[in-house]
């Protein structure tokens, strides 16, 4: 066997309290749909056939070294809190060090039934599979922290959702899957035991330089916050923020319902589930403060004195809207053209954004406007955008980088939601060539790529997507 992946597994060290061992199941027919060597060589995997990246990605055959495993977790669903969650369609395979020393996660999800399945499969069909392992790597070439798709495997079998759908499996890397969810669980169990233990190891994995449950909290915050920040300068919209979709290495995890914006609606929501509007693309920074909270609470059981803990912790999270606002004023800084803030600028920043939700505009194609001097063509009331472009070229004129700028920051390219869920009507019929396209355009999404120009074209009203799925 060629396929070398060195696992080095410290999770499944940890007590079974954390975890249920099983192992993925075979499945008839695996063959490969997509591998991503790039991404094998930086976690420290040796690639091999084709043949043996199917079997072992599909989890029809186990690698050398590999501990499988399905993690428990709980959850803030949409607010209501499921005291038993887990990974009911996942399996850690076990974890790498990559050639950066930095540790991750390789998970299979599709690879059938665990203990926390309930009366789920286990199994996963095509569409989900492409849709995240797109997504993800769209995110990441867009500097997003995310999780990483490192293979889709089609299984040559049938997976019965509202209608007969073909299946397949996604090979994900991340930092970790612990999630809030994961602290939130024990807390409420009161294994204070299992809890201590939890945080030393999070805290020895992904911050060492952060002392106990306030130290874990604050460092979460910091990354969370400068992740949702990062979310909104690009127009993404998680779709499913619930606790136990909230990762504590601050990497973005789960996409299900996740969409793009195409034209600017601060309120938009996608997700087909989120039907009052929870997760909308303007409340994501309120609900990350609400995470924290959650997880706040999870972490009070282990401070001696509980009631200083929850003074302590009440200050770091209310702290955290204002952390927001500061990576919120510099991304969108950024996109306009600025690296050094000034006051008044988070007005111009404002206005814009107000002119652009009036008139509809396309929101990625507007800011990569502002580059080309195509922008003011978005607008309806031109005369209102002429005003606001008189006042931000007074402004650019002593910011000599403000083109470089831009082009760093406004991306050409992102993963429109009418050429996913055409991509996935495609792969249904067995014509992959227009996933593998996306794939090629997206990982650079900041060159100008003339031949994938209509990539860059909003939805007409017919191929508008009015509503994303989970696909579970």
């Amino acid at each position: 066997m060629r396929l070398n992946i060195p696992f080095d597994n410290t999770y499944a060290a940890l007590d079974e309290v954390f975890f249920s061992r099983v192992n993925p199941v075979a499945v008839k027919d695996p063959t490969l749909i997509a591998y991503n060597a790039e991404l094998a060589k930086e976690i420290g995997i040796t690639s091999g056939t084709e043949d043996e990246h199917a079997k072992v990605f599909s989890g029809t055959r186990l690698a050398k070294g590999t501990d499988p495993l399905a993690q428990l977790y709980a959850g803030h669903q949409f607010g209501h809190y499921s005291p038993q969650l887990g990974d009911g369609r996942a399996v850690l395979l076990g974890e790498t060090c990559g050639s950066d020393n930095r540790r991750w996660d390789i998970q299979l999800k599709g690879s059938g039934p665990t203990p926390y399945s309930r009366r789920g499969d286990g199994r996963a069909w095509l569409g989900p599979v492409l849709r995240e392992y797109l997504m993800s790597e769209a995110m990441h070439a867009l500097g997003i922290p995310t999780t990483r798709a490192l293979a889709a495997v089609s299984t040559g079998e049938t997976v019965f959702r509202e209608s007969p759908l073909p299946g397949a499996v996604l090979t994900r890397v991340a930092a970790s899957h612990i999630r809030v969810g994961t602290f939130q669980v024990f807390a409420a169990r009161g294994d204070v035991t299992a809890l201590q233990k939890l945080l030393e190891y999070t805290l020895n994995r992904h911050y060492p330089d952060a002392d106990g449950p306030l130290g874990l909290l604050n460092a979460v915050i910091a990354a969370q916050a400068q992740l949702v920040a990062k979310w909104m300068s690009v127009g993404f919209i998680h779709g499913v923020m619930n606790t136990d979709n909230c990762q504590i290495a601050g990497e973005t995890i789960d996409y299900g319902p996740c969409a793009f914006l195409d034209h600017y609606d601060p309120m938009a929501v996608f997700s087909s589930i989120d039907r009052q509007g929870r997760y909308a693309f303007s409340n994501q920074p309120d609900i990350i403060v609400w995470n924290m909270a959650q997880l706040a609470t999870a972490l009070i059981p282990l401070m001696p004195d509980q009631e200083k803990a929850v003074a302590l912790f009440t200050t770091a999270v209310h702290a955290m809207p204002q952390l927001i606002r500061d990576h919120w004023s510099r991304a969108y800084g950024a996109k306009i053209g600025l690296t050094v803030l000034r006051p008044g600028d988070d007005t111009l920043i404002t206005e814009l954004l107000q002119l652009m939700a009036d008139n509809s505009v396309d929101y990625t194609n507007t800011f990569r406007g502002l580059l080309t001097g195509h922008a003011r063509d978005q607008f309806d009331n031109t005369a209102g955008f002429d005003t606001w472009a008189e006042r931000w070229r007074q402004r650019l004129c002593d910011v000599p980088d403000a083109e470089t700028v831009m082009a760093q920051n406004n991306p050409v390219f992102i993963a429109r939601n009418h050429r996913v869920e055409q991509m996935i009507a495609a792969a249904v019929e067995g014509d992959f060539a227009p996933f593998h396209r996306l794939r090629k355009v997206l990982a650079r999404p900041y060159d100008t790529q003339p031949d994938a120009a209509d990539l860059t074209q909003p939805p007409t009203p017919q191929e508008v997507v009015p509503a994303t799925f989970c696909g579970t």
